[in-house]
C-alpha cells in the first residue's frame, strides 16, 4: 500500500468503532491497542466488519419481519 494514501490507525480505529458501537457513545475498543495492531491488520478488521453488517442471520430476519407493515 502506498504510504501516502495509507489511513493511519486512529482514523481505522474510529471507522472500526461506528461499525460495531450499535449506537453507543462510549469506546468499545481500548485505542491502547493500537501499538500491538499494524494497519494492515485494522484494515483487516474493517473489512470483515464490512461483509458482516450486509449479512443477517434468519433469526435477525425472523425478528425484523415482525416490523413489517402490512396492506
Amino acid at each position: 500500500m502506498n504510504e501516502k494514501n495509507a489511513p493511519d490507525k486512529t482514523q481505522l480505529l474510529e471507522e472500526i468503532e461506528k461499525l460495531i458501537a450499535y449506537g453507543r457513545e462510549e469506546p468499545t475498543i481500548n485505542p491502547d491497542l493500537l501499538v500491538y495492531l499494524s494497519v494492515n491488520d485494522l484494515i483487516g478488521i474493517k473489512h470483515k466488519l464490512l461483509e458482516r453488517v450486509g449479512t443477517l442471520s434468519e433469526e435477525d430476519k425472523a425478528w425484523l419481519e415482525q416490523f413489517k407493515k402490512y396492506e
